[in-house]
């Protein structure tokens, strides 16, 4: 009795140790900051979340915010790259906005360092939305509601800083709570299946995923060039070579004209250790989000983990082969696909004016 006793703690006691080595490099869901220049108002979210859904916000009426964050998606589209204006193609896939309120640096490239400076990116973008601000000040201004609820909510007239506010508002309220893993975390051992135990060890193991995707966001928040693959596809369609070309142009790349990559967070720092760097993406959610990678190269989880088990892209320098088994392959995948999914995040559509 008293071995079976002992081997019984000993289990328990193996666990907790598993556990709280796990806590220390992924955290539970707990909470979104809110800064003190915008504070959180239940009428300013809901004004965030009809300008969100309203295709006013585009030059020609035709998409909104949601058209390629969709919440039944996880807040992506599914594309391998983002919806775009007419004529013209986007060169990366659209992240999810899950838990955005927890990123110091928005978008792949890092350029933006709060929701209030992103939120009008995709507006203004010649091939996203393609409204020019002054006209989008217009245009809602002359809504009724929407100049009346800037008065309420702010004290004064419709502006694009004020536009930013609400939508960075109502996207902090985009959060993946009660997933698997946070339970696990808390202390709910029954929360993720044998093989998804399994492969979080991996995960924070052998596969030293944890390194670079730790933390609530499953993410460093950091910037890594692992030589993600591009799709050929991508490269030899003149849309896409257009605006790649435009926004080199724009962040002044001197051979915009030539290039037929993406040089990722390197157009805007411009130092070598950053060419074809992308910030890494938070994990939550996962199994909603595909494809994957910036420019959605990868359709499954399988292809994202045999990329990573190969040590990445071609003469990267930032991870090495890792030498998964089958079995480890499949665990790490159930750990993946089944720990990091939360509650219904399903929202409502609003009543736009």
């Amino acid at each position: 009795m008293r071995k079976i006793v002992f081997l019984l703690l000993t289990a328990v006691l193996g666990t907790c140790v598993a556990l709280s080595a796990f806590a220390g490099s992924l955290e539970p869901f707990r909470g979104i900051p809110v800064p003190q220049s915008n504070p959180q108002t239940p009428e300013k979210i809901e004004l965030g979340k009809q300008l969100f859904f309203d295709r006013r916000l585009s030059g020609d009426g035709t998409m909104s915010c949601a058209t390629c964050h969709i919440p039944d998606m996880a807040f992506t589209d599914g594309q391998e790259i983002s919806l775009s204006y007419p004529t013209t193609r986007n060169w990366r896939n659209a992240p999810t906005l899950v838990n955005i309120g927890l990123f110091k640096n928005l978008f792949y490239d890092g350029r933006s360092a709060s929701l209030e400076d992103q939120a009008l990116f995709p507006v203004m973008s010649a091939f996203e939305m393609n409204l020019n601000l002054d006209y989008l000040e217009e245009k809602i201004r002359v809504v009724p509601q929407y100049s009346q609820a800037f008065q309420n909510i702010f004290g004064g007239d419709v502006s694009r800083e004020r536009i930013a506010m609400a939508l960075a508002s109502y996207q902090r309220t985009l959060v993946s709570i009660n997933a698997p893993i946070d339970r696990y975390l808390k202390g709910d051992l029954a929360a993720l299946s044998p093989s998804a135990r399994k492969g979080y060890q991996l995960f924070t193991g052998k596969g030293k995923c944890s390194e670079c995707h730790d933390g609530v966001l499953l993410s460093d928040d950091k910037f890594h060039a692992l030589n993600i693959p591009e799709n050929p596809e991508h490269q030899s369609d003149p849309r896409i070579t257009a605006t790649r070309r435009f926004v080199a142009k724009v962040y002044h790349y001197a051979d915009y004209r030539t290039l037929n990559e993406d040089p990722g967070r390197y157009l805007i720092t411009k130092e070598k250790k950053d060419w074809k760097a992308f910030r890494t993406p938070t994990l939550r959610e996962l199994a909603k989000t595909a494809p994957y990678m910036h420019n959605g190269i990868f359709s499954t989880l399988d292809e994202v983990v045999e990329f990573f088990d190969q040590g990445g892209g071609k003469g990267n320098t930032a991870i090495r082969p890792i030498g998964l088994t089958p079995d480890e392959k499949a665990d790490l995948k159930a750990f993946l696909a089944e720990a990091l999914t939360g509650e219904d995040m399903t929202d409502r559509v609003p009543e736009v004016p």
